[in-house]
């Protein structure tokens, strides 16, 4: 409900799902820094009583809404071989995290064992144990894709919304670090989507 339908006297219906929708247009807005259960219940128009019925506390509203993000990477219509289909959800969970602003930092910052989120995991790790992974092999190589993907995501997004183009550049100098000055060209803003590709490459095993 938005704040004319609470100045019209339209009683709130909420549940769950409905704030955790606001939730995450808050976030695509304003950022995860200016996210708060109050900012939540003022955008819906309802008192922060009114939000907290429905998701507890802020760190679960969290858990929720980075869940429903990992649910936007779709499960379905996936490649038949084992590694591309590897390949194929990890695309499809870094274009869910870049779907929403400061969607990898949502989702680094929590421990969402809830619906979507077990699905992706369970569908990435089985793609890997098809592969011939045994089971050690298989939960850390879906560690490893995971927490890559959201690492250089999250790097991606700060780069975006925080950091000015050229920051890094300008900060390294040819005399003090010369090893660095001699590679930093390679990781401009423009790089992401290569250094995911070349990454993903790395972890994966070799057929």
């Amino acid at each position: 409900m938005t704040n004319k339908q609470a100045s019209e006297g339209r009683a709130p219906r909420l549940d769950p799902g409905t704030v955790i929708r606001a939730a995450l247009e808050l976030l695509d807005e304003k950022g995860l820094d200016a996210l708060s259960t109050r900012a939540v219940a003022d955008r819906l128009g309802v008192r922060m009583n009114t939000v907290l019925w429905h998701v507890k506390t802020k760190a679960r509203m969290l858990e929720l809404m980075a869940d429903a993000v990992i649910g936007e990477a779709p499960l379905d219509g996936l490649p038949a071989r084992w590694d591309e289909r590897v390949r194929e959800l990890a695309r499809r969970y870094r274009r869910a995290l870049l779907a929403h602003r400061d969607g990898a930092a949502l989702v680094v910052g929590t421990y969402a064992a809830e619906p979507h989120t077990l699905r992706f995991a369970d569908t990435l790790a089985g793609s890997l144990l098809e592969g011939g992974l045994d089971e050690r092999g298989t939960a850390w190589t879906t560690w490893a894709i995971i927490y890559f993907t959201l690492g250089l995501t999250q790097e991606e997004q700060a780069a975006v919304h925080r950091y000015p183009n050229g920051r890094l550049v300008n900060a390294v100098s040819e005399t003090a670090h010369p090893a660095l000055h001699r590679v930093v060209g390679h990781l401009d803003s423009e790089s992401f989507g290569e250094r995911f590709e070349f990454g993903l490459s790395a972890i994966l095993p070799r057929g």
